[in-house]
């Protein structure tokens, strides 16, 4: 039995397509070596996967949105939707799957910012082509963000739906398989990948910015407008229909990574449809993400103030 999440608003602007997980996030001073032991230092328990992680982050920036994925018809799936909610995002796409359980990601951080993640995503967490066609709201958002780490059946349909009803679609990452590329790059606005997704979809891994140039061109001739990519721990290139943006990694304090790029993503989206031109979206969206990595775990925490403080260093930089 599938049924759908209790409803929250009924005005999404973005509809996010993606995964939904209870994330448990674990600081320590190092990892103990097999048959070892290690204290946690500091213990967070949240709202996460790539679907909420953006989802939140957007909610943070004013953008009223939804959420498209699967939980668990399950205490844990509860909890995560109740938490969803509280973040004033729209859950009444989410499937909740009867039979499963909701997905957990461990990330376990040590003091040098290195992270270890453990998952556990059951297959029944993931969309199905099913769950596209009964998504009603992927008719009448005015972005869709398409997670490419979803199948690849779910992700087109997806892409396509929302291609067909006039949204901007973002593709988020790269396709399991490289069957369906060509079609998902001919129903995307907007690409984003980091170095390894990038080498998935053209071929050639990123490893500078003359890569990250050439290989965004080259998505560019296969259908988006716009192409961001992460540049190998030293930056981002956005390239677009009339120009480009390398943006280095700001100097900001980092204690974990996991999240930049959701926030990089909701950063992007929100600056666009506020009608900012892609150059100052990119560097907003570099803002963002470095607002994330200063503290444990993916969620974002994009208040105003952090958002202004990594810009101006993004500028200057």
């Amino acid at each position: 039995m599938i049924r759908r999440a209790k409803r929250v608003s009924t005005s999404v602007q973005v509809m996010v397509v993606g995964q939904i997980t209870r994330d448990l996030v674990l600081g320590v001073d190092q990892v103990p070596a097999p048959t070892g032991t290690t204290p946690v230092l500091d213990r967070r328990e949240m709202l996460g996967g790539k679907g909420g992680n953006q989802a939140v982050g957007l909610s943070q920036l004013g953008v009223p949105v939804g959420l498209l994925g699967v939980v668990g018809d399950d205490d844990v799936g509860r909890r995560v939707l109740d938490q969803a909610r509280s973040d004033g995002i729209d859950t009444s796409p989410v499937v909740r799957r009867s039979g499963t359980e909701t997905a957990l990601v461990v990330d376990i951080v040590d003091r040098r910012g290195h992270w270890r993640y453990l998952e556990s995503m059951p297959p029944a967490t993931l969309l199905t082509e099913s769950d596209i066609a009964a998504a009603q709201a992927l008719d009448t958002a005015s972005a869709v963000l398409v997670q490419l780490q979803q199948p690849t059946a779910a992700a087109l349909a997806a892409a396509h739906r929302a291609h067909a009803a006039g949204a901007r679609v973002l593709l988020d990452g790269a396709p399991r398989d490289g069957h369906q590329r060509d079609a998902l790059l001919a129903a995307a606005d907007i690409v984003r990948a980091d170095a390894r997704e990038a080498g998935r979809l053209t071929g050639t891994p990123v490893t500078d910015a003359a890569t990250a140039i050439r290989v965004g061109r080259e998505l560019l001739r296969r259908g988006p407008w716009l192409v961001a990519l992460a540049i190998n721990s030293r930056g981002n290139g956005f390239i677009w229909q009339g120009g480009e943006a390398l943006i280095p990694l700001v100097d900001t304090p980092v204690v974990d990574t996991t999240g930049a790029g959701d926030a990089l993503v909701a950063g992007l989206v929100a600056a666009l449809l506020r009608g900012h031109e892609p150059g100052e979206a990119a560097r907003f969206a570099v803002a963002a993400a470095a607002a994330t990595v200063g503290h444990l775990g993916g969620r974002p925490s994009l208040s105003t103030e952090a958002i202004d403080e990594q810009l101006g260093k993004v500028r200057n930089a």
